[in-house]
C-alpha cells in the first residue's frame, strides 16, 4: 500500500491552489443579517427549556460541515487528476521493416500441396505458414503486399501482427485478376520501404508461377531495391508430382531477385518444405531482442470523484431530514395572552 501511495503523481498540482477558497469566500464575504422586525417574537419560552433539540441541531449541523469539507476535499483531489504508473513492461523492438509479398492468381488454387495426409490449395498451405511466420516475428514491423494482374498493399507495416493475420487469412484468390505482376509487386515494396528510417529492411516474395503482366521488369525492380538497400527473399511454390498441372514457375527471375539484393532463393514443394524455408528465413532475418521499456499510466480521478458524489448525496439527505421538524406543538399548547 506505501508502495502504491508513492507511485502516486499529479497531473495538475496547481489545483490544490483552490483548497483554502471556500474559507476565504467566509473570511470576505459579510455574513446574512436577518431584520429585527421579521423575528418572530415569543412572550414566555420556559415551557421548552427542557427541549433537548437545540444540541441536537447543533451537533447535526457541524456533521453537516464536515460532510461539505470532505466532498470539497474529494473535488480538489479529482480536479488535481491523481494518476498511478504500473510495473515497467519492456516491448520488443527489433526495428525490422518486414514485407511479405504473396501471389494470388488463379493458380494458386490449384491442390498440389499436403498438410499432413490432407490435400490443400497453394494458398490455404501459404496462409496457414505464413500466419505462423508472422507470430514468431515479435518486435517486427510486418506488412502484407498481394498480387496477381495488378499488385496492392493489403496490410500497411504495423506492429499489429493480428491484424496482418487477420487480412492475411481474408486474402482471396483470383481477386487481383487471373496474371502474375512480379516485378510490380517487387516495385511496391520498394515504394514502401526505401522511405523506412530503420536500417533492416526485407521482402519476403512468394509465388507459384512467371512475371505475365505489369508494367514494371522484375530484374529492373530488383536494381532499384538493391540500389535502396533492401533485402529481397524470393519462394517459388508448387509440386512438380505427378497428376497435377506443372507448375510453370520462372525461378531464374526469382533467383537473379535474390541475388541482386543479397537475399536467397527457395524451392517449396510441399508444405513441410514451405514451412522449413520460413524457418530459414527466420534465422537469416532474426528478431533482435531488444525492447522499449515503458510504464502504464492509469487515472485514478474517478476515486475521488465518486466520493465527493458520494458525500453529496449523503449531504441532501441530512438536509432534508433537518428540514423536518423534532418536536410538535398542538395547537392547544400556545395560550394567546
Amino acid at each position: 500500500m506505501n508502495a502504491f501511495i508513492r507511485e502516486i503523481v499529479w497531473a495538475l498540482p496547481w489545483a490544490w491552489l483552490v483548497l483554502p477558497l471556500p474559507l476565504l469566500f467566509y473570511w470576505i464575504v459579510p455574513p446574512i443579517t436577518v431584520a429585527n422586525d421579521r423575528a418572530l417574537r415569543i412572550p414566555d419560552v420556559s415551557d421548552f427549556s427542557e427541549l433537548s433539540n437545540n444540541t441536537r441541531v447543533t451537533r447535526r449541523g457541524w456533521f453537516g460541515l464536515l460532510l461539505l469539507a470532505a466532498m470539497w476535499l474529494a473535488l480538489v483531489m479529482a480536479l488535481a487528476r491523481p494518476q498511478s504508473f504500473g510495473e515497467s513492461t519492456g516491448t520488443p523492438v527489433s526495428g525490422r521493416d518486414l514485407l511479405l509479398g504473396i501471389d494470388i492468381s488463379v493458380s494458386m488454387r490449384e491442390s498440389d500441396l499436403y498438410a499432413g495426409n490432407t490435400r490443400a490449395t497453394r494458398m490455404a498451405v501459404v496462409k496457414q505458414v505464413a500466419s505462423q511466420f508472422i507470430e514468431r516475428r515479435s518486435g517486427d514491423r510486418i506488412g502484407l503486399i498481394m498480387f496477381g494482374s495488378q499488385a496492392y498493399v493489403q496490410a500497411p507495416l504495423t506492429f499489429d501482427h493480428q491484424t496482418v493475420q487477420h487480412f492475411l487469412a481474408e486474402a482471396t484468390v483470383g481477386l487481383a485478376g487471373r496474371s502474375t505482376a512480379i516485378g510490380d509487386a517487387v516495385g511496391l515494396g520498394v515504394k514502401r520501404l526505401r522511405d523506412r528510417s530503420e536500417s533492416a529492411r526485407v521482402m519476403v516474395l512468394l509465388t507459384d508461377g512467371e512475371n505475365s503482366a505489369g508494367v514494371v521488369e522484375p530484374v529492373e525492380a530488383a536494381r532499384m531495391a538493391a540500389e535502396s538497400g533492401i533485402r529481397i527473399h524470393t519462394i517459388g511454390v508448387g509440386s512438380k508430382g505427378r497428376g497435377f498441372r506443372r507448375s510453370e514457375i520462372d525461378e531464374e527471375t526469382l533467383q537473379s531477385i535474390a541475388t541482386l539484393t543479397g537475399g536467397k532463393y527457395f524451392r517449396a514443394h510441399n508444405a513441410e518444405e514451405l514451412e522449413q524455408i520460413y524457418l530459414e528465413i527466420d534465422r537469416l532475418e532474426p528478431a533482435e531482442s531488444d525492447s522499449d521499456n515503458y510504464r502504464p499510466l492509469q487515472e485514478l480521478f474517478f476515486w475521488p470523484l465518486g466520493v465527493a458524489l458520494g458525500l453529496s448525496m449523503l449531504w441532501l439527505v441530512l438536509r432534508l431530514w433537518l428540514r423536518k421538524p423534532s418536536v410538535a406543538v398542538s395547537d392547544t399548547s400556545v395560550v394567546r395572552r
